[in-house]
């Protein structure tokens, strides 16, 4: 058993696996920067090692520091995900090392991570590929002459990264040179590498993955699928579980080529299939995440598996503690992206200072996040604060326990996507599950958060009631007399409090 881990990250995800460190008493180890000093994944760890070289230093990307504090301590590293989680030379300096590292091998995450390589070695194990490149394109004329073989729209795409980074739609051939450029460019400063490749552009797609799990005597299980089609700037921001789209004819196929596919190449721990799926339900496979999932809260609450325990327990050599068939799937899941920006300026970043945070409650309902009253909201990391996920025995009772947990919950001092989130909840097509990719362009009315701050008295009636609440404290704690009798003033003052709390 391993009794001592170090995360390799920051934020709500360093909280979730110091939680499930905690549940199955294994001591925990944090890292962070300067700007991150007063950060809850800090003060929750049992030891905390700064890895700054100066107080303007911010990176996270600190292998060897990392590397070095997990054999001072003695502990196993677990990446989380973004930052290191799907570097194969850390994982590789962790393997030489003697230190875990809890996920898959570094030829795998190697593998994995070029892009074009996985697409070889998926359509070799048996699964269905989007045409277009196998090698990055060398240049203008290349892509050009790929895209008119493939047939426009087409999708450039970084070849060493994710996340949406680096990625361009291209409708026609007067578009490719601009659209290269652009992609190259931010391929190389998000990730080190600026070479991209070609794929054919699956008009109005699903965005499906499966979640799988292995362990390293072959035995690998599906954890069922996760819609992901509601994206802006290609990023997810509310997924849900199962897929309202997808049939049971196509999502028996899609298991059972995952799971041997993952077989093939002798795959274990945590990791995630992405396929493309079209209207009539072909679907392609994208690529292959090597790491614990951001939305991987989806998956616990339908199948009750905590993931995390079960990558640590795979890291320590042993055997998965269950069989397909011991996978018993539950009702439905939806989650929730909470990101600090501005839904009615284009997702515009909003850093800045939390003032207020009151987190919603009840059954039913999971909230990880790292942000509290007094927390800053820096521009030098991820904008998510918090993920939501609710629970329910159906996908309406879900949606229904999740438009009252988004009315709950209240961030104040930074702009955040709740009201957005809200919206997509009485939105038509997304009750009845007829959305896709395009969703956020096509079926959403952007206007209508902008139309609703104009009409919603909201914001005005908090200000006036806590302007009214600050001064009459500030009255009473100058006051020499004792209210009339049968005046309270603990009562005024908390009506004034609910009358805030319940906007």
């Amino acid at each position: 058993m391993i009794k001592k881990i170090l995360v390799a990250n920051r934020g709500e995800i360093a909280m979730r696996i110091f939680r499930t460190c905690r549940v199955m008493n294994i001591a925990t180890v944090a890292i962070y920067t300067r700007v991150d000093r007063g950060a809850l994944h800090v003060r929750y760890a049992e030891e905390a090692y700064c890895i700054s070289d100066s107080p303007e230093d911010t990176s996270y990307l600190k292998p060897e520091k990392i590397l070095a504090i997990a054999k001072k301590t003695g502990a196993a590293i677990h990446p989380g995900y973004g930052f290191l989680s799907e570097n194969a030379d850390f994982a590789r300096r962790c393997e030489e090392e003697g230190v875990i590292f809890i996920g898959p091998s570094a030829d795998i995450i190697a593998k994995m991570g070029i892009k074009t390589e996985a697409r070889k070695i998926m359509r070799e194990a048996g699964l269905p590929i989007v045409p277009g490149t196998e090698n990055p394109v060398k240049g203008i004329e290349e892509a050009k002459k790929v895209a008119a073989e493939v047939g426009y729209p087409i999708m450039l795409k970084a070849l060493a990264g994710g996340g949406g980074k680096g990625m361009r739609l291209v409708h026609s051939e007067e578009e490719v040179e601009e659209a290269l450029r652009l992609s190259q460019s931010e391929a190389g400063s998000s990730f080190g590498n600026n070479a991209v490749y070609i794929e054919k552009y699956i008009e109005n797609p699903h965005h499906i993955e499966v979640q799988i799990l292995g362990d390293k005597y072959g035995n690998v299980v599906h954890l069922y699928e996760r819609e992901c089609s509601i994206q802006r700037r290609n990023q997810k921001v509310i997924e849900e579980s199962p897929s309202p789209f997808v049939k049971d004819e196509t999502r028996a196929k899609m298991f059972k080529v995952a799971v041997e596919a993952c077989k093939k190449i002798g795959y274990y721990s945590a990791g995630t299939l992405e396929f493309m799926m079209d209207k009539d339900q072909n679907f392609y496979f994208l690529e292959m995440n090597t790491r614990l999932q951001v939305e991987h809260p989806v998956t616990e609450a339908c199948t009750g598996v905590d993931l995390v325990r079960d990558m640590i327990q795979v890291a320590a050599g042993n055997p998965l503690p269950y069989k397909q068939e011991n996978i018993e799937f539950r009702g439905a899941s939806i989650e929730c992206r909470i990101y600090a920006e501005d839904p009615e300026n284009n997702f515009m970043p909003s850093p800045g200072v939390i003032t207020v945070r009151e987190a919603p409650e009840g059954r039913n309902l999971r909230l990880d996040s790292a942000a509290y009253a007094g927390f800053e909201v820096s521009l030098h990391y991820d904008p998510m604060i918090a993920k939501l996920c609710c629970w329910g025995r159906t996908r309406e009772s879900a949606i229904s326990n999740m438009a009252r947990a988004l009315r709950e919950y209240k961030i104040l001092g930074i702009k955040t996507t709740i009201p957005f989130h809200q919206r997509v909840l009485k939105n038509a097509a997304f009750l009845k599950g007829e959305y896709d990719t395009t969703f956020i362009d096509t079926r959403f009315d952007k206007e209508d958060l902008k139309r609703r701050q104009n009409t919603d008295p909201t914001v005005a009636v908090i200000a006036a009631t806590l302007k009214h609440y600050e001064q009459e404290k500030e009255a009473a704690s100058r006051a020499t007399t004792l209210p009339v009798v049968g005046d309270s003033l603990w009562k005024y003052y908390g009506k004034l409090q609910m009358t805030a709390n319940n906007y």
